[in-house]
């Protein structure tokens, strides 16, 4: 990747490689939501490295509770979000679901850290999620020329900047009542990092 990383929006929609049910607390899902989008915000790709907190990290609805209760623990309608993306949407945003809308069809990222949407559901992403204000423009030309300029650099500082977590969820360990698929447990990320074939970077 070059230019715009770590804002380069997925190509191809996501295809879920978790499906866990059975918690009567929607919150109970999120090291599995960890797990599946890659510790990083769906909305707005800020990564969980980044962050001295894990506080800032929130299950997401996309289908908002209010409108749907029947899909609160529904983990098909659940992502992970940071506190910021998810403190901009409404009760009553709807999200593009990112598991049928590739969202690097619906919006692309500039090296000076603007945001353009490329259809009708790119400008929902960027309204609801308020990822074209001044404050998230800079914050993404500020992360674009901290990345460019360790790239070059500190290449070192550069992998830890795009690595993955520490504390990656144990996921194979987790019970849950029922597991659509249970091999998405067996190769999650904490696994795949004790057989020594998680990639440094991503």
């Amino acid at each position: 990747m070059i230019g715009t990383e770590p804002f380069q929006y997925p190509e191809k929609p996501h295809c879920r490689k978790h499906g866990p049910s059975g918690y009567s607390d929607y919150a109970d899902f999120k090291d599995w939501l960890r797990d599946e989008f890659d510790f990083r915000c769906v909305y707005c790709l800020r990564r969980e490295v980044w962050e001295r907190r894990r506080a800032i990290w929130v299950v997401e609805h996309l289908i908002p509770r209010k409108e749907r209760p029947d899909l609160a623990t529904e983990y098909t309608n659940l992502v992970l979000a940071c506190a910021t993306c998810n403190s901009f949407k409404s009760a009553s945003g709807h999200m593009p679901d990112p598991c049928k809308l590739a969202y690097g069809k619906l919006v692309s990222v500039s090296s000076d850290g603007t945001i353009t949407h490329h259809s009708r559901e790119g400008l929902k992403l960027i309204r609801i999620a308020g990822l074209a204000d001044e404050d998230s423009t800079k914050w993404r030309r500020r992360e674009i020329a901290i990345n460019r300029n360790l790239k070059k650099n500190e290449p070192e500082e550069y992998r830890r900047s795009m690595a993955f977590p520490t504390d990656l969820p144990d996921l194979a360990k987790r019970r849950v009542k029922h597991n659509r698929k249970p091999n998405g447990a067996k190769n999650c990320r904490f696994e795949q990092r004790s057989k020594g074939i998680m990639p440094e970077t991503y």
